[in-house]
């Protein structure tokens, strides 16, 4: 006999389905519930609410377990690349290698971005914020490629925007990097994989050819599989409302950006390093600002520390952990900001505070440190976490709109004013 919920209005009950995921997950059918009982359901936030069925990405924040496709997070950031990882979120397998090679050769045909998007680029203030531009010139690709536009795009056809979308990003993201800081763009070299490519976009120079370190590629390999899909948050969802109107993928990931843009989703990085200048301009004396957190009548908290979905720990950040530390070691790098976030790191992981309530260092922690040792400035740190996240954004367009799932459209419960009459201006008070 198949499971099921009962809810009783006043006399009445009503039967609701009860769904069960592939990893025991449990909900309560509510779609029908409106029609048959006149009710729905009041829940602030989407906290408790499922919008959809994905077998993209699974999370168990309890247990600290984080799968791709039923893959451990573990076993891709040791053992695959970020493309292997792309194409098994975007077509639902590992790829075999002539798939990964196809799939590579077909990104890097299209890294190249058409040249009038310079004119765009070119319009944006010199101190414009990152996030601003990347989202903007995202959204213009669909200008160049109006066969994106069409909601009956053939499976060859959305692959290819697929494609375009996922070469050219990184191409955005590095001319976003050189124009802070004043330097020319550095065009796409195919000859190197999808990472070194970035980064040599990134950092290198016209006048001399540089050799990106192989610690600094994997680094950077491992915090974009790490930021690859996380399950249904606030931009995923985004993307996933905004494309179920039919819109184009250009344009659904351009609205995932900018939900990405908000401090509360992918800020957190960027916050990291701003509460360790703060404890450095403050003279660094990490005690005191270890006996702030724990002062429940101080308002200060530490950033990248716990996690609102990992009640455990964070599975990502045991991974990012030693890229970090191999980082800091291979490049020698002396700064009081870092030296500032070991304390933290080792007080959190130890103090008996921060260790009962679980309060481990985030992925977020990590990743910030990575990228300020690199060289970015804080304010490119969620344009890096975006460049990770596009192949769970484009993973889950694509997934929505194969499973013809209707356009997305909340309800509410309306709490205004009733029965006003409408009086002419001269006589209103």
């Amino acid at each position: 006999m198949l499971e099921k919920a009962t809810l009783k209005l006043g006399e009445t009950t009503f039967d609701l389905p009860i769904v069960i995921g592939t990893e025991n997950e449990k909900a309560i059918d509510i779609s029908k519930l409106r029609d048959v009982s006149g009710y729905i359901t009041l829940d602030s936030g989407y906290k408790n609410t499922g919008a959809t069925k994905s077998a993209i990405t699974y999370l168990d924040g309890e247990l600290g377990i984080l799968k791709y496709r039923g893959y451990p997070i573990e076993q891709l950031a040791e053992k695959s690349t970020f493309l292997e990882v792309a194409f098994l979120l975007i077509y639902g397998d590992l790829p075999k290698k002539e798939e990964l090679d196809k799939f590579q050769a077909d990104i890097s045909r299209h890294t190249l971005i058409h040249e009038d998007m310079k004119k765009f680029f070119d319009g944006f203030p010199s101190k414009s914020h990152p996030m601003g531009q990347l989202s903007s010139l995202v959204v213009s690709l669909s200008s160049f490629y109006p066969e994106s536009l069409s909601a009956r795009q053939t499976d060859e056809e959305k692959n290819l925007t697929i494609i375009k979308l996922l070469a050219k990003m990184a191409t955005v993201v590095s001319w976003i990097y050189k124009k802070s800081i004043g330097h020319p763009i550095i065009y796409p070299q195919n000859k190197y994989d999808y990472v070194t490519n970035f980064l040599n976009m990134t950092f290198g120079q016209r006048t001399e050819e540089i050799e990106i370190d192989p610690v600094v590629v994997s680094a950077m390999n491992t915090l974009l599989i790490l930021h690859a899909d996380h399950e249904q948050n606030c931009s995923t969802s985004t993307v996933r409302m905004v494309g179920s109107s039919d819109c184009n993928l250009y344009a659904s990931i351009a609205a995932g950006i900018s939900a990405l843009w908000g401090p509360l989703h992918g800020g957190a990085n960027q916050a990291v390093i701003e509460m360790l200048e703060k404890i450095k301009d403050d003279g660094g004396d990490t005690e005191k600002w270890i006996k702030k957190a724990k002062d429940k009548d101080d308002d200060f908290r530490l950033m990248g520390f716990g996690h609102r979905v990992y009640k455990n720990f964070d599975p990502r950040a045991k991974i990012i952990k030693k890229a970090c530390d191999d980082v800091l070691n291979k490049l020698g790098i002396s700064d009081p900001v870092l030296d500032i976030a070991k304390k933290l790191e080792e007080a959190a992981l130890h103090d008996p505070y921060f260790v009962e309530r679980k309060l481990y260092p985030n992925v977020d922690f990590y990743s910030g440190i990575i990228y300020r040792a690199l060289g970015f400035p804080t304010d490119m740190f969620t344009v890096l976490f975006a460049l990770g996240r596009l192949p769970g954004w484009i993973a889950q367009w694509k997934e929505m709109r194969e499973n013809k799932e209707p356009i997305g459209r909340p309800r509410q419960i309306y709490i205004g004013e009733v029965n006003r009459d409408f009086s002419e201006i001269q006589n209103r008070k």
